[in-house]
């Protein structure tokens, strides 16, 4: 985002839970409604008159730190600089510079710190002619936020950076500069207060539709998995443990966490959440932790992960996606998948090429997923409110799923959820053909 771009944006994934009962408010959400997406990864735009009296207020550090990392061949990575100084950024210096490494010359690093911050680091490689460092100097320079929406805002900056450290050494005031100036801003953090209690914004306060994630990644992310997006999906909505594996680059690995998240985003009212808890990139520094997290979408670049079964559910190595053997009945796509592959791609004609509303490749698939997500729940939420709360096949067949080959799927989802259906056995394949 430019820095003159006059708005405040929004990330709901990040507003905390409030007590709320979504069947209450069923009729106001329609599925297809521009008003209604205001789903879990989606930001809005405020009026320029509202931005400003954001700025106005006081807000909290959103910029947490920024720092240097390199690589020593006697003491491995260390911190080599940070700003403040007071901050602890045990185990960054990790995160910051992945294994593998020196077998590339450029990359970025998403994380999550296990205080609950996100950060970006820039690496790159250069030569250089000096014995002690072996023939090549590496760095990370990074950022620490308190959201993860706004980190990308921040990687042109590091990338130069990082440049300027391995070509001029132990020079940081342009780290510290772009810390000072940028530490409170809500433009370059993508910030919004959280609502309180007593006050939630209406959905009329929030027109404008903007998404908040890097450019061109979404699409890259849909054609690289093509039928098993929708795999991935189920996954995602069942808030499994989800790991990435891919050998460095980094990047595109924490891209994918990142798209992933996307596939749950939906516009069911405040207090309904598919959040998915992204951890981005991770090693085996962080494996005592990941036997603490009940979900989680994360990346790695070290293979070992593979045979850590008790950490994951499951394991997506390139296209190759593995699953817990309980898991099995989902891992698999099916031709419900396969009919809603034609229908992205349908709606992305029609959206891009006939005028439609949406005419950007990124807002257009986050688009098609709330629409998907908003019509499966709603049509949860409807059923649960009717006397004998009985899904049949033909409901099913409805919101695109395959009442035989989605069933178990349906009945982990309204376990999860809490909603209170009845999906019948099959009795008969005629009976369930799609």
């Amino acid at each position: 985002m430019a820095d003159g771009d006059e708005g405040v944006l929004v990330d709901f994934e990040e507003v905390p839970d409030v007590s709320y009962d979504p069947r209450s408010e069923l009729s106001s959400f329609p599925p297809g409604d521009e008003h209604t997406t205001s789903g879990g990864n989606f930001s809005f735009l405020l009026s320029s008159e509202r931005a400003s009296n954001e700025q106005e207020r006081t807000v909290p550090e959103l910029i947490i730190a920024v720092y240097v990392v390199h690589f020593d061949t006697r003491r491995g990575n260390e911190i080599e600089w940070k700003h403040p100084r007071s901050v602890d950024l045990t185990g960054v210096e990790f995160k910051a510079l992945a294994s593998g490494s020196h077998t590339i010359t450029k990359d970025f690093i998403y994380f999550k710190t296990k205080d609950g911050l996100y950060g970006l680091s820039c690496f790159e490689r250069m030569a250089v002619d000096n014995v002690a460092e072996r023939g090549a100097r590496m760095k990370s320079v990074g950022i620490l936020c308190s959201k993860y929406t706004s980190l990308h805002e921040h990687m042109s900056f590091l990338e130069e950076e990082v440049r300027r450290q391995l070509e001029n050494p132990g020079h940081y005031e342009d780290l510290e500069n772009y810390y000072n100036r940028y530490k409170n801003c809500v433009l370059r953090n993508n910030y919004f207060p959280s609502p309180t209690l007593e006050r939630v914004p209406g959905l009329e306060e929030i027109p404008v539709l903007q998404i908040t994630h890097p450019a061109g990644c979404f699409p890259q992310f849909i054609k690289f998995f093509g039928e098993q997006i929708f795999v991935l999906w189920k996954f995602v909505l069942l808030q499994k443990r989800i790991l990435f594996f891919s050998p460095p680059p980094v990047g595109v690995a924490c891209y994918r966490v990142y798209c992933a998240c996307l596939l749950a985003s939906h516009g069911i009212p405040f207090g309904f959440e598919t959040g998915s808890n992204p951890l981005f990139f991770t090693n085996v520094c962080d494996l005592s932790a990941l036997h603490e997290e009940h979900k989680y979408i994360a990346c790695t670049t070290e293979k070992i992960f593979e045979s850590k079964l008790q950490v994951y559910d499951v394991y997506v190595d390139n296209q190759n996606i593995k699953c817990k053997p309980h898991l099995s009945w989902i891992a698999n796509f099916n031709n419900a998948d396969r009919d809603r592959l034609e229908e992205l791609d349908s709606f992305r004609q029609q959206q891009l090429y006939t005028g439609g509303e949406v005419t950007d490749d990124e807002k257009m698939y986050t688009r098609f997923f709330v629409n998907l997500n908003n019509s499966l729940f709603q049509t949860l939420f409807e059923v649960a409110s009717t006397q004998d709360r009985v899904l049949t096949p033909d409901m099913i067949r409805n919101i695109g799923l395959d009442p035989k080959g989605d069933r178990r799927f349906l009945s982990d989802l309204v376990d999860l959820y809490g909603i209170n259906v009845l999906i019948p056995e099959p009795k008969c394949c005629p009976f369930y053909t799609p």
